[in-house]
């Protein structure tokens, strides 16, 4: 039995950040509806990371929404919206992310939906949070990131800001709102009492900042200085970065430049032998081993470095990855299935598991993305939901 089996959560959110949360909840065993407009869906079925389509669907919706249940509803319907409320009252969970003021349009804002089921806890997603002068913008990954200042500490100092590859912002968002429901579940166990969690996209990737943003606030406001060459870390010094080698890439992260430098047979690191130079000189050291690390193989460095106990790793492809020990061993590709509809052959889609462990065991699911409404019917009978016709 999965830890969050016999809980209810409906989700409204769209794109990233809630849907990844109800995402981890339904991989825990929570029972996940995901409401929809009729026709349209969440816009995330249209959000293309590739041009890869799967049964009419972004590889993106089916990989964030798998393991869930469709309701297609239009909140400007008042039958919708009385099944709506109908499904509120018997759930243990609601999360939405539209921006500040448009669900109490709906009449569905915290204060509505907690006078209708006291116990729930509701689940609450923005760009910037609910007040401020930022709180109308678009909570869009790239415009979160920049406005944070996490660009700056990306890239080498010779290049303009460079913002994560990834959706970093929602994606944080979204597992900070699972630690919150979660929390907020404990509670209402011992307080019968539900709870409104917040979080915001902003809050999410400054807090993944905290590290460097407390030597900031705590260091005179001196701004972060990223190394010109092989920047990995604007705060950290020398030899912390990716280099070249004969045939590839090598990491090195923190450690003794003095005996990397014996190690390597480089005696000119030998002499950077104060701390202190590690981070005041690290472009003059860092410049060294681009020259130096670049006369053998990735093996051969990795041969000597690893059998020191020197921090150091090879730099993977995804094609590298999938094929090594290590990464199999993790048993970390499902496959899913979407049945065929119609004429349609079924869709087979490879993707991660949850990477949670409970008791030793893998959370795995086999229920794939659902279509639009795909469930709206079955569930109005289980619920007892009313409907147009009725």
């Amino acid at each position: 039995m999965k830890p969050l089996e016999n809980l209810l959560v409906v989700d409204f959110s769209q794109f990233l950040s809630g849907p990844s949360a109800s995402l981890r909840l339904a991989d825990l065993g929570a029972r996940v509806i995901k409401i929809e407009r009729p026709g349209v869906g969440d816009l995330c079925r249209q959000l293309y990371i590739s041009n890869l389509s799967l049964d009419g669907d972004s590889t993106l919706f089916h990989s964030i929404n798998r393991n869930k249940e469709s309701f297609a509803a239009d909140l400007k319907s008042p039958t919708d919206l009385s099944a709506i409320r109908e499904l509120l009252r018997r759930a243990d969970v609601m999360i939405q992310n539209f921006r500040p003021g448009v669900i109490d349009r709906a009449g569905l804002g915290y204060a509505a939906v907690h006078e209708l089921n006291p116990r729930l806890i509701y689940g609450e997603v923005t760009g910037y949070g609910a007040i401020g002068p930022w709180a109308s913008k678009p909570g869009q990954d790239l415009l979160v990131q920049c406005l944070s200042g996490l660009p700056y500490i990306n890239g080498d100092a010779t290049q303009p800001p460079v913002p994560f590859g990834l959706a970093v912002a929602d994606i944080l968002a979204g597992a900070h709102l699972v630690q919150g429901i979660l929390a907020a579940l404990v509670r209402r166990g011992i307080s019968r009492q539900g709870a409104h969690v917040e979080v915001s996209l902003l809050e999410s990737v400054l807090d993944l900042q905290f590290e460097v943003l407390t030597t900031y606030l705590n260091d005179g406001g001196k701004p972060p200085v990223r190394s010109s060459i092989n920047n990995a870390h604007a705060y950290l010094g020398a030899p912390y970065g990716i280099y070249t080698t004969a045939d590839g890439y090598i990491a090195l992260a923190m450690g003794s430049i003095v005996r990397l430098g014996e190690l390597v047979d480089c005696p000119t690191l030998t002499t950077y032998n104060d701390p202190a130079l590690l981070f005041d000189r690290r472009d003059e050291i860092k410049s060294i081993l681009v020259h130096h690390l670049r006369q053998k193989t990735t093996g051969h460095w990795l041969g000597i470095l690893e059998s020191a106990d020197i921090w150091c790793s090879d730099v993977l492809t995804w094609d590298r990855l999938f094929q090594h020990p290590g990464f199999t061993a993790l048993d970390m590709i499902q496959t899913i299935t979407r049945p065929s509809d119609g004429d349609q052959p079924p869709v087979i889609m490879r993707t991660t598991r949850c990477p949670i462990r409970i008791d030793g065991e893998l959370l795995t699911s086999t229920q794939p993305a659902p279509r639009i409404g795909e469930h709206t019917d079955r569930l109005r009978h289980e619920f007892s939901l009313t409907s147009a016709t009725e």
